[in-house]
C-alpha cells in the first residue's frame, strides 16, 4: 500500500482540492488497511484495487460536498423566508450580563433561554444531573438579577 501512496495522492489531486485529497488519501489507506485481507497478491492487482479505494472514497466524498452544498442552499431559503433578527441593540444588557457570567452557568442560561431547552434537558446535554443544574441555573439567575438591578440603581443616585 505505501508503494502506491504517492501514485493515489496524485489521483486525488488531480480530482479534488489539495487540503481534501490529503484527507482522502488517508481515509483511503484506513479503508484498504482494514480491508487488508481483501487485497490481491498480485502487485499490479493490489495497485487497482487501492485505486479502486480511492475512487469509492472520492466518490463519497463528492456526494457528501453535494449534500452539504444542497442543505446550506435549503437553509438559507429558510432564513430569509422566516422574521429578521432582533435589532443589534435590542437585549444588550441581558446579553452583556450573561457574558459576565462564569462560562458553566452562561451556557445553562443560554440553553434554557435561547435554545428553548428545560432543566431536565439542559442537564442531559451538558451532562450534569438535574439537580445541580438546577441549583447552578437558579445561582445564575441570581447573579444575572444582580447584574442587571446594578446599573438601574446606579442611575438613580
Amino acid at each position: 500500500m505505501a508503494a502506491n501512496a504517492e501514485d493515489v495522492l496524485r489521483y486525488l489531486r488531480r480530482r479534488a482540492e489539495d487540503d481534501d485529497a490529503a484527507d482522502l488519501l488517508a481515509e483511503t489507506l484506513t479503508t484498504a488497511w482494514r480491508r487488508a485481507a481483501m487485497m490481491p497478491a498480485d502487485p499490479v492487482e493490489a495497485r487497482m484495487w487501492l485505486f479502486g479505494v480511492a475512487h469509492r472514497t472520492l466518490l463519497n466524498h463528492q456526494r457528501g460536498a453535494r449534500r452539504r452544498l444542497r442543505l446550506a442552499d435549503r437553509l438559507r431559503d429558510v432564513l430569509a423566508t422566516t422574521g429578521h433578527a432582533p435589532p443589534a441593540d435590542s437585549g444588550v444588557e441581558v446579553r452583556d450580563a450573561v457574558s459576565r457570567l462564569d462560562p458553566d452557568l452562561a451556557e445553562l442560561v443560554r440553553l434554557v433561554h435561547w435554545e428553548g431547552f428545560t432543566l431536565a434537558q439542559v442537564a442531559e446535554v451538558v451532562g450534569m444531573p438535574a439537580s445541580t443544574v438546577r441549583n447552578r441555573y437558579q445561582r445564575a439567575k441570581q447573579e444575572l438579577r444582580e447584574a442587571l438591578q446594578a446599573p438601574a440603581a446606579s442611575l438613580r443616585e
